[in-house]
């Protein structure tokens, strides 16, 4: 009787953990999509190129993540997305993205 009750249980707990490490590995890449574009808002914002931006932005984003830089008026906006496999080699492909928005310093380039 308990060999039959673990054999319908250990699927769905399976289940669940794999759930909580997606939900997770989301999450995460989520939180360095933010931290990315801060870091790259705040570059922007000291008058950086954009190619210092990007690769200021790049080193906190996820891996293969896209960091674009917007400049309108005294605001520069950079957002970085990236696309996340949770679940590894499962077939599943979530994107995240963050945008930050800074007014350029006083005396920085434009």
């Amino acid at each position: 009787m308990v060999t039959a009750e673990t054999a319908v249980v250990l699927p769905v707990l399976l289940l669940v953990l794999a759930g909580v490490v997606a939900a997770v590995t989301v999450v995460g890449a989520q939180l360095r999509c933010v931290d990315a574009a801060r870091e790259g808002a705040r570059a922007a914002a000291r008058g950086e190129d954009v190619a210092t931006v990007r690769a200021l932005a790049g080193r906190a984003a996820p891996a293969g993540a896209v960091t674009t830089v917007r400049s309108q008026g005294e605001e520069v906006a950079v957002t970085v997305a990236a696309a996340v496999a949770p679940l590894g080699p499962v077939p599943l492909r979530i994107t995240v993205s963050a945008v930050a928005v800074a007014l350029r310093e006083p005396g920085a380039p434009g």
